[in-house]
């Protein structure tokens, strides 16, 4: 074998459809879209989701609830993380996101009390959960709000 005895299997390679190009060509006249009607004419086919003008059915449907633009959203650490951090003695937002805890400082940091802490530990942040404020007090250490 050489290189050029080299084809691509048969079937593999096809040539693009031209439409439009005069009748000899086999896609001429009507292009392919067939006799008349919406989808032969230019400008169709309609949207996905039209209904012939008839009230389409996301125009139908009740919209529900509202989206509060005051809402805080927190960057949230659970206890179970923070153990996690053997090296640390004091904990603080800028330090986090240095070391990739946190991926975005949003209104503040919040710690939730899922899991458990077993050292002493000084955590700087927002908020704190009841559980969470609770262990780290029981495990000798101490909480500062910022």
């Amino acid at each position: 074998m050489r290189l050029n005895d080299l084809r691509p299997p048969k079937g593999s390679k096809k040539k693009r459809k031209r439409v439009g190009r005069g009748d000899g060509s086999g896609h001429g006249g009507t292009s392919t879209r067939g006799h008349k009607g919406q989808n032969a004419r230019s400008g169709g086919p309609k949207k996905a989701g039209f209904e012939g003008g008839q009230m389409p059915l996301q125009r139908r449907l009740p919209k529900r609830g509202f989206t509060n633009i005051f809402r805080k959203e927190y960057a949230i650490l659970n206890l179970s993380q923070l153990d996690r951090l053997v090296d640390l003695t004091e904990v603080d937002p800028p330090l986090l996101l240095e070391k990739g805890v946190i991926k975005k400082m949003k209104a503040g940091l919040k710690i939730l009390g899922n899991g458990e802490i077993q050292r002493a530990v000084k955590v700087k942040a927002h908020k704190f959960s009841k559980k969470a404020e609770e262990k780290i007090l029981a495990a000798g250490g101490e909480i500062e709000k910022l």
